[in-house]
């Protein structure tokens, strides 16, 4: 088993980090996960957020973009599609874009039909506001409650059945029968 996880973060502009640590966590669409050194092969989507890994006894967190994570017994590659570090975020710039972003948005959702450009938008909209709110906690700001993880990726399934949801008709019933 090994010590140590090579961590590896690529986005379309080429590696962005390298870096030998003790564990990762990363945000997965389906919740955070965690790599520790000996961690069994798996492959998760991933969802804009922060991404914490540990040095020793140093943590460091980065933000990355929504992408994929390949991890093995002793490596952790993340392929995504925005990365930045604490230390270049300018936080005035980034809080004027996610409250324009926001702006745009909120009349997008006041409208009941969107057309299909108006619901290409909503969804670059929506990415662009989860990742500006990720580099604003990063930096430390708190966001405000407002990342839609799940409207990127589609909204959840209704917990109801197809039956109870009125698009099929109920069973027949043989007579007699409860």
């Amino acid at each position: 088993m090994a010590d140590k996880i090579d961590l590896e973060i690529v986005t379309p502009k080429g590696r962005a980090l390298q870096a030998s640590v003790d564990e990762v966590t990363a945000p997965s669409v389906n919740g955070e996960f965690g790599v520790l050194p000996g961690h069994l092969p798996v492959v998760a989507a991933l969802r804009t957020g922060i991404v914490t890994y540990r040095v020793g006894s140093e943590s460091k967190k980065v933000a990355v973009g929504s992408g994929f994570a390949e991890a093995g017994e002793n490596k952790l590659l993340i392929l995504a599609d925005e990365f930045t570090e604490r230390s270049t975020i300018d936080p005035v710039v980034v809080k004027k874009d996610f409250d324009e972003a926001s702006e745009k948005l909120d009349k997008l959702l006041g409208i009941s039909e969107l057309t299909h450009e108006q619901a290409s938008e909503k969804k670059v909209l929506i990415e662009r506001q989860n990742w500006l709110a990720a580099q604003l906690e990063l930096y430390g700001e708190a966001p405000p409650a407002t990342m839609r993880p799940f409207e990127e990726y589609g909204p959840p399934q209704s917990p109801m059945s197809e039956e109870e949801d009125g698009k099929m008709e109920p069973p027949h019933r043989n007579p007699g029968s409860p």
